[in-house]
């Protein structure tokens, strides 16, 4: 077991205690208001902790508090982890980024794209060109998820039992093949759709690899970044400090919701949002990424693919409002931000509708977690809870304002 701790005064590191005061405040009353359960947040400067709080309970039922060793459903921070892995692979040779996927996937060989109709009625047409590997990073390889209700290729995901990514009882290669098995909503490298992607690579490392998904993360990336409560699953030991999963409820408080099989190896291995981590593992990995690769004399990936990886790959550098599948995604908080290959990228910090500086990239998590690393500023920041909302909120878009009101230098 390792814990998250503060390293350095906030003054010293360039950070307001006072603005930082106003952050725990804010967050704080959500907690007291019964919006949130309990929180955890940490910034450092220059890869050093300067501010960490840890307020109310990652049990509301058992009055257990959040503590700085609470281990964290990070869902879709996932993604990022499993986009390094995928890099490891191509430094490696043995995956490349212009791959089709179907090289190793081979259900991909004759994809179809989306032409009109719904239902029973929708229409496709041979794909133009292959998905490749560098899609998948993307989310631009015209894949989708069943719960937007947006467009008629979503209702056959959930006509095909993936309303949660994935059939009841399937593992990985099993769904992999579901996936393979349905029209693209457009043209791969088309157009931006978060979706299922993550998984589709996550299989292609197992088959590249020879490993399953949860022993290669392990060995190439939680082993030598020193990640110790990473992973798929929870031992005996952390289930006491795996925080709770909650809802959001209609009038804006919490109740218990059903969360990820962690207690076990779970079949489906989601190279998409199936990881669980703590605060400590989650400033490890932010670690690497703001060190281009390297840390503490570990050299995970080499540092210009780390700044591939971190720069938009978008065409024409369009932002996810311009280049994303509508009406999925035209939203104004995408206005500005681009996406690299796993993690979202500032583009346009004038554009974004929250403070960032310029080239700022992170992911966030359904459960309301979220990192990003600002390299003009030297700053990491990470923010967890578990709360999965009904709607849209503003806890993302606050922090991002607060943290910005107590950077000073």
């Amino acid at each position: 077991m390792a814990r998250l701790r503060q390293e350095v005064d906030p003054a010293g590191a360039g950070l307001d205690p006072r603005a930082l005061d106003r952050l725990d405040g804010h967050f704080a009353r959500c907690v007291d208001e019964g919006r949130l359960p309990g929180f955890l947040v940490a910034v450092a400067r220059g890869g050093r902790v300067a501010h960490l709080t840890a307020y109310g309970h990652r049990d509301l039922a058992a009055a257990l508090p959040v503590e700085s060793d609470t281990l964290w459903r990070i869902y879709s921070m996932t993604k990022p982890v499993t986009a390094v892995a995928a890099l490891l692979l191509v430094e490696e040779g043995r995956l490349g980024l212009d791959d089709p996927v179907a090289r190793h996937l081979p259900a991909f060989a004759d994809a179809r794209v989306y032409d009109g109709g719904s239902g029973d009625d929708v229409r496709t047409r041979p794909a133009a060109g292959p998905i490749l590997i560098r899609h998948l990073m993307t989310h631009t390889a015209g894949l989708t998820f069943g719960f937007y209700h947006t467009h008629p290729v979503d209702a056959l995901y959930r006509d095909a039992g993936l309303e949660s990514s994935v059939p009841p009882g399937a593992d990985l290669a099993e769904t992999i093949e579901v996936y393979a098995g349905l029209p693209l909503q457009f043209e791969p490298g088309t157009q931006w759709n978060y979706s299922v992607a993550s998984n589709v690579l996550g299989r292609v490392i197992e088959v590249v690899s020879g490993q399953p998904l949860d022993t290669f993360f392990a060995e190439r990336i939680f082993g030598p970044l020193g990640m110790p409560d990473a992973g798929f699953e929870v031992d005996g030991e952390q289930s006491g400090r795996l925080a709770e999963l909650y809802g959001e409820t209609e009038d804006g408080g919490v109740k218990p919701v059903p969360g990820l099989p962690l207690h076990g190896r779970p079949r489906f291995l989601s190279g998409s949002g199936g990881m669980v981590a703590s605060a400590y593992d989650v400033h490890r990995f932010t670690e690497v990424l703001r060190r281009r690769g390297e840390l503490d004399g570990v050299r995970l990936l080499d540092p210009r693919t780390v700044d591939l990886m971190t720069a938009n790959q978008l065409p024409g550098g369009a932002d996810l409002r311009a280049f994303g599948s509508r009406p999925a995604h035209d939203e104004p908080g995408n206005e500005g931000v681009g996406f690299g290959l796993g993690v979202s990228v500032v583009i346009d910090p004038d554009r974004t509708k929250a403070p960032a500086g310029l080239g700022t990239y992170g992911w966030t998590g359904v459960a309301t977690t979220t990192f990003w690393v600002d390299p003009s500023r030297d700053l990491t920041v990470q923010f967890m809870t578990q709360v999965r909302p009904r709607t849209s909120h503003t806890v993302f878009s606050d922090l991002k304002r607060l943290v910005h009101q107590a950077v000073t230098g």
